[in-house]
């Protein structure tokens, strides 16, 4: 399987994931608080990454090779972070569907807009109507999903 096929799969893979992680954090959530299971999940994820780190190089040496990176790009784990507290809000409150739909949408108008003026280092790529309408038309169905 080429490299491409691998992260198609994982794409899709993360994207189901990624329905199941709303309805998880909204329900623990409205269990232990909002802010006490973003904690949880953050404190988790970071010693499953520390451990996968360290299966996979044997040292700590990204972290010290991290910071001497441009500081935008340190600024995924805040990213996430709020994303993570967002769903685990907004998942009870507005629904899954809703929750992910708006998602989407939102990170499909950023996309178009990071290739587009080929912000944070990726390669820039034209917008042609066909993309357009595609954004738009996921940004109608987002909005729809609101509906009850």
């Amino acid at each position: 399987m080429s490299g491409s096929a691998i992260a198609t799969v994982m794409a899709v893979v993360a994207g189901l994931a990624g329905a199941v992680q709303v309805a998880v954090m909204a329900g623990l959530g409205d269990r232990i608080g909002s802010v006490g299971a973003l904690a949880f999940a953050t404190v988790l994820s970071a010693v499953l990454a520390l451990a996968a780190l360290l299966v996979a190089e044997r040292s700590l040496d990204a972290f010290s090779r991290a910071l001497s990176q441009p500081w935008w790009t340190l600024t995924g784990g805040v990213v996430g972070l709020f994303i993570l507290l967002t769903v685990t809000v907004a998942g009870s409150r507005i629904g899954v569907v809703a929750t992910v739909g708006i998602l989407i949408a939102g990170q499909l108008v950023m996309g178009a807009v990071i290739d587009r003026f080929g912000l944070f280092g990726v390669d820039q790529v034209s917008l042609g109507w066909p993309r357009v309408l595609g954004v738009v038309l996921l940004a109608v169905g987002a909005g729809l999903t609101l509906a009850r």
